[in-house]
């Protein structure tokens, strides 16, 4: 529950790194623990539970965001549910998906701060300030744009591959209820992650106050 008033008071480099290194370092610690350590029934239950409630608390509380950095740190936490959907199998494949999803996730991670960090000029705070970014910087906003639909898993895209081999690991070792809430928690992240593109290719800018001609 902490990040996302850290990532919004944060400056932005700090946000990019605590958005993608305590992820990597905690996965990969863990993974070690699977693969060489004891993986029980009991521990397997934990990342069940763990993995479930912060994919459904990443989707419902990222639709209530106005703010981009706190839309950010809410879609970090779903997909923290998601990579965790590797660790829940406690096989090779798991942690195959495990891996990728990672990579794919800090990937987009860095576009996403990137974009936010060379917009930092324009003070760029809540989702509606990227009104009229599509005219403004028409690159940069389809960049951003493809960056978000990566987030919400949109296909072709590799945010869409992370989570089908994360759901394929899922159903390959069992975890039959884990897939389908990801699939609708995932759905649900499409509409909160989509706004940020909506917003910035069909917006309008902000309105400016302009004190009256003396």
């Amino acid at each position: 529950m902490w990040a996302p008033d850290i990532y919004e008071g944060s400056p932005t480099p700090v946000t990019a790194f605590l958005s993608i290194a305590p992820k990597i370092s905690i996965s990969a610690n863990i993974s070690r623990v699977s693969i060489y350590g004891s993986y029980g029934a009991t521990l397997q239950k934990i990342f069940f539970f763990c993995s479930i409630a912060s994919m459904i608390l990443g989707a419902l509380a990222a639709m209530a965001q106005t703010k981009v950095k706190r839309l950010l740190a809410y879609s970090s936490i779903g997909h923290v549910g998601y990579i965790r959907t590797g660790l829940s199998c406690g096989t090779i494949e798991g942690i195959q998906s495990l891996l990728i999803g990672i990579f794919i996730y800090a990937s987009m991670t860095i576009d996403a701060f990137a974009i936010v960090l060379a917009l930092r000029q324009t003070r760029v705070k809540y989702i509606a300030d990227l009104g009229a970014l599509a005219k403004t910087n028409p690159i940069l906003a389809i960049t951003f744009s493809i960056t978000m639909f990566s987030y919400a898993g949109i296909p072709p895209l590799a945010g869409f591959c992370s989570k089908f081999y994360l759901f394929f690991a899922a159903l390959g070792c069992g975890a039959y209820f884990l897939a389908p809430v990801g699939v609708v928690t995932s759905v649900i992240g499409r509409w909160a992650a989509g706004r940020l593109p909506r917003v910035s290719q069909f917006g309008r800018p902000k309105a400016v106050l302009r004190a009256p001609d003396t």
